[in-house]
């Protein structure tokens, strides 16, 4: 794993970023793919078999990014509601490419049970420069609450508003990578004028529960589904996982709603954030992506069983 730097090199080390510095950030981001390509491109086929629907659109300077959320072409309002989000993070390649997988290979075996709805690529923007943030220096994955900052979010809680009430899961899908130590935590502690302290991160998959709605049995069968295709993280020698306390194996807990996260724009019973680790030598991109799947799987199919 790459060391993170000393300091980061836009801002001055104590003092919170302004516009100018959040300018600098900017310039410095550089396209690396195409959200045309490699998601919309995939999306489309999937038409055939279910509805799909632009939520919103992006548009930031000459670049203009549709939202595209997939449903269920048999929508029944009798039916239990699912919700499963990807790309929040845009740099987290298989939160995108597992939802795609599992509306690919698996939805089609939940047709009569469960209304799903999917948003595979929630930062569009993000995905092409492989980044975190918006183009505005703002982690959507911070900004889920009234008003947000981030269009990214505010755009996702208007598509999931309607299903609010009635979701029983919700499955969010991220990733944890190398450039988190060595490039997203480091910025995230210039922009706001923090002290960054080196951590660790963590060899597998993990989840995080909501603290305030803990539901071990349903994250314990997640986990135990996942492992069959690829390794679980340990805690470290404190006995935690990025800096919190392993609850159960390869569990964590946050504060959902304080914090914020995607994981809390329902009010479903079953929530949980998936962490995948695709810088491991012990996985490939395909594992990353199939244990996404999985995990969404087992997460509905626990939901439809104990609801």
């Amino acid at each position: 794993m790459n060391t993170a730097p000393a300091f980061y090199p836009i801002g001055t080390a104590g003092t919170p970023w302004g516009d100018a510095e959040r300018a600098e950030w900017l310039s410095r981001q550089t396209r690396h793919r195409s959200y045309e390509s490699e998601v919309v491109s995939k999306i489309e086929p999937l038409r055939a078999r279910f509805d799909v629907e632009e939520y919103g659109r992006l548009e930031y300077g000459d670049e203009s990014f549709p939202l595209l959320a997939i449903r269920s072409r048999d929508w029944n309002d009798d039916l239990p509601v699912v919700l499963v989000t990807g790309g929040v993070h845009g740099y987290e390649t298989s939160g995108v490419h597992g939802a795609l997988q599992f509306v690919d290979q698996h939805a089609a075996d939940y047709a009569g049970r469960v209304n799903l709805l999917v948003a595979p690529c929630v930062s569009p923007w993000a995905y092409e420069r492989i980044h975190r943030w918006n183009p505005n220096a703002i982690d959507p994955n911070r900004s889920f609450r009234e008003n947000s900052p981030a269009e990214e979010s505010a755009a996702l809680l208007r598509l999931v508003a309607p299903i609010r009430d009635r979701a029983v899961m919700h499955i969010d899908l991220h990733e944890t990578t190398d450039t988190d130590e060595t490039e997203f935590r480091p910025a995230l502690c210039a922009r706001d004028g923090k002290p960054f302290a080196p951590g660790g991160i963590p060899d597998g998959f993990y989840l995080v529960d909501d603290s305030e709605n803990p539901q071990p049995e349903f994250q314990q069968a997640v986990i135990a589904a996942v492992e069959k295709v690829t390794h679980i993280a340990p805690a470290d020698e404190k006995g935690e996982i990025i800096g919190s306390p392993v609850v159960a194996p390869g569990v964590i807990e946050y504060a959902l709603t304080q914090l914020g996260l995607c994981a809390s724009i329902t009010n479903a019973r079953y929530k949980t954030t998936t962490e995948v680790y695709p810088d491991s030598p012990r996985a490939t991109p395909e594992q990353c992506n199939t244990a996404q799947a999985v995990a969404v799987c087992a997460a509905i199919d626990y939901a439809l069983a104990h609801q």
